[in-house]
């Protein structure tokens, strides 16, 4: 991994540690907030082989959606979700009432 990989990675640990209970990020902003606004596809990849401690469950993609690529699915992800309180229909959350930005 270059230098700058490993700098992006550790950004959008770092963010991804930031986000409230409660809250959402989608892959894509936290891809432009770290940078590099065309790299939600590599922020999932990092979701998928980055730290478990961190809340990866609280991202999604722009329309709300879960992750296939999460441990156990979509349901996985459904239900991970909805232990910490969120609502999740037809595998979507509200992007638009739960979306955070950090200050």
């Amino acid at each position: 991994m270059s230098g700058q990989e490993a700098t992006f990675r550790s950004k959008v640990e770092s963010m991804v540690a930031q986000i409230p209970e409660g809250r959402i990020m989608t892959y894509g902003q936290l891809a432009s907030l770290c940078g590099h606004p065309r790299a939600a596809r590599i922020v999932g990849g990092i979701a998928h082989f980055g730290d478990p401690k961190l809340p990866w469950q609280r991202v999604v993609n722009k329309h709300g959606g879960l992750a296939s690529g999460f441990p156990g699915g979509k349901n996985g992800h459904k239900q991970v979700l909805e232990q910490e309180g969120f609502k999740v229909k037809d595998f979507k959350v509200d992007v638009e009432r739960l979306l955070w930005w950090p200050n």
